[in-house]
């Protein structure tokens, strides 16, 4: 048809210069081969024909030319043509891009109008385009991504790809929010199709492990801002292999890639393994044994406290129910203990003061580091934008941190003046150190687990206690563990630079793990397992307020701690510790209210960690 057009077009050109003007003055539409038979030197009518406006006469889009004679006498100016008439949608987008903004048009980008072809999603033709304007120095085009769009590779980024068609926006402030999202959303928007990675034989690994590092949970929950992403490392435009001497995390360039962010980074410093995997056992052995052995010690702290908690449970509901019966029966009142509530002290005010701390800080530590832990649930967004970002919630969590270090700093001094120093307490280090009123375990623990397993089991009396339980003792053991598990992978992380000067950057892999699943067991167990030891048992419920007044009534001393009551008591020191009974109705509505607050934060933290491994985000 075309062809028959290019024919026909010189007699129909001689027809409408002879009859053109008298049908135009009758007011009839102005065929395209009038127009052509002036502009034929500038527009070629076989290729205006074969575009994609051919079908369309030329007024349809110089829609000012109504009077072809007027026109022809050059009374009529020229307008510049309203591609919005038909391009409604991606006049649009372009309205509101960085385009129109700096000026520039629909004809500065499509300077072929007259023969424009659709381009059939050949990304090639739209990168020419970008490229009039944009990547002088061939940036783009060096790239992994030009090459493989030059390669006639259709999956391969093109600059639409990224910035879109049209609706191409400015990318603003460098620090800001958008800006910052803008560096990761684009990548991802190609790298996490699994299916489109698959077929171009690109791994979905890059995505996964920056969705687990520090980085990806900051974007994922709203703050790109304060971390790196995608293109701060690999670049936005010059993405090329690590193997080329060129590309940005080729490792002789890595030192200046990482200063950009962190200014002294050293060759040790760029170890990090920036997408290792824990679960990639020839890739990242170090990763991956770290991962089983903190694994192992969750799943297996878990296994046995949880087995002892839930057989208490049901030992203590029973022994409960036995109490009241022999309550009714009377019993039980042929065994009152006399001055059943005269109160003993069982701490002093810097153990009061030290507890006040490890809570506060305990639970500082935990509101402000699981949103991080499970950062793809929704309630760890809405935590974070409640702290006004994850660096505010950063900030809340090395405060915390501080406190940390401060009461620990107390347990070692208190530890050392009781070893040591202390004049009271009779025996030498050893003596002390195994004696009953130490917190480190001795052969006495054991014979108090075999005991509580057999109350359990209804296989004998319940066992009563030293000073000490082999149960406080384990929670007393598990902070020294903690600050160094914890503490010391805390620190680690606190400070990149500064331990990246002395250890490799794959410590901070290990490190991560270590800080982030000794995190969870420490709160797993503390909010579980340590609630009901102290609070939830049956003889506690629902809160034991010890550890704020540093009291314990006669009854229960000798009911929990009869082996305490009677050394006391051979050697004529119980007195010693007899105290008023603590009151007051504004000391006992804050303590009591701290502590119940604290309490139902902590239970709180707990039904959220649940949701999160049940919704499969661990």
């Amino acid at each position: 048809m075309q062809f028959v057009l290019c024919r026909m077009l010189p007699l129909l050109m001689l027809f409408v210069a002879w009859a053109g003007p008298a049908m135009a003055e009758q007011g009839m539409a102005i065929d395209p081969a009038t127009c052509l038979g002036c502009h034929s030197e500038k527009i070629s009518v076989h290729d205006f024909a074969a575009s994609v406006h051919g079908k369309n006469a030329c007024t349809s889009c110089h829609v000012d030319i109504t009077d072809l004679t007027k026109h022809m006498k050059r009374e009529i100016k020229v307008q510049k043509v309203q591609c919005e008439r038909c391009h409604k949608k991606q006049n649009s987008e372009h309205f509101a891009s960085i385009h129109a903004e700096k000026g520039v048009t629909c004809a500065q980008c499509h300077t072929d109008i007259h023969t424009h072809k659709y381009w059939k999603n050949d990304k090639r033709i739209a990168v020419a385009k970008c490229i009039q304007c944009h990547d002088k120095e061939a940036v783009y085009q060096k790239s992994v991504h030009g090459k493989g769009v030059a390669a006639g590779n259709m999956d391969s980024a093109a600059c639409f790809d990224c910035h879109n068609l049209h609706d191409i926006k400015a990318l603003g402030d460098p620090k800001s929010h958008s800006n910052r999202e803008f560096h990761t959303k684009v990548c991802m928007k190609c790298h996490s199709d699994e299916k489109l990675m698959a077929k171009n034989k690109v791994t979905t690994v890059a995505v996964k492990s920056y969705m687990e590092s520090y980085h990806g949970k900051n974007y994922r929950l709203g703050f790109p801002e304060k971390v790196a992403g995608c293109a701060d490392c690999h670049t936005a435009h010059s993405v090329l292999p690590k193997d080329d001497p060129q590309s940005s995390v080729n490792p002789a360039n890595l030192v200046k890639s990482c200063a950009k962010c962190h200014e002294r980074a050293t060759g040790l410093f760029t170890q990090f393994y920036a997408h290792g995997e824990h679960n990639d056992r020839e890739k990242y052995p170090i990763l991956f044994y770290t991962f089983i052995a903190m694994t192992g010690l969750l799943v297996g702290t878990f296994a046995v406290f949880w087995v002892h908690t839930l057989l208490w449970m049901f030992r203590g509901f029973v022994e409960n129910r036995e109490k009241a019966a022999k309550l009714w029966s009377g019993e039980y009142c042929q065994h009152i203990v006399p001055d059943a509530h005269k109160q003993y002290r069982r701490f002093n005010r810097v153990h009061i003061f030290m507890h006040i701390l490890v809570i506060t800080s305990f639970l500082g530590l935990s509101l402000t580091g699981l949103p991080l832990k499970f950062s793809t649930q929704p309630w760890a967004v809405a935590m974070m934008k409640m702290y006004g970002g994850s660096a505010n919630a950063g900030m809340v969590h090395r405060y915390c941190a501080g406190i940390t270090f401060v009461y620990f700093g107390m347990a070692l001094f208190m530890s050392i003046n009781f070893l040591f120093i202390r004049k009271d307490i009779p025996g030498n280090f050893l003596q002390r150190l195994f004696g009953p009123d130490s917190l480190c375990p001795n052969l006495r623990d054991i014979t108090d687990v075999i005991n509580m397993v057999k109350w359990f089991l209804f296989k004998g009396p319940k066992p009563t206690f030293e000073r000490w339980t082999y149960w406080e003792k384990f929670d007393f053991i598990a902070v020294f563990w903690g600050m160094f598990a914890i503490g010391g992978s805390g620190l680690m992380l606190w400070f990149p630079e500064l331990f990246g000067m002395i250890l490799p950057g794959w410590a901070f892999n290990v490190a991560t793990i270590i800080h982030s699943d000794e995190a969870l067991l420490a709160t797993g167990f503390i909010f579980s397992v340590h609630f009901f030891n102290t609070h939830g048992r049956p003889e506690k419920f629902p809160m034991d307020f010890v550890i704020f007044n540093g009291q314990i009534g006669k009854e229960e001393m000798l009911e929990e701690r009869g082996d305490q009551w009677k050394r006391y008591e051979a050697a004529g020191i119980t007195e010693k510790f007899a105290c008023k009974h603590t009151s007051g109705v504004a000391y006992d509505f804050l303590v009591k209210g701290f502590g119940f607050i604290a309490l139902f934060t902590g239970l709180g933290l707990l039904l959220l960690m649940i949701m999160a491994f049940i919704g499969g985000s661990h």
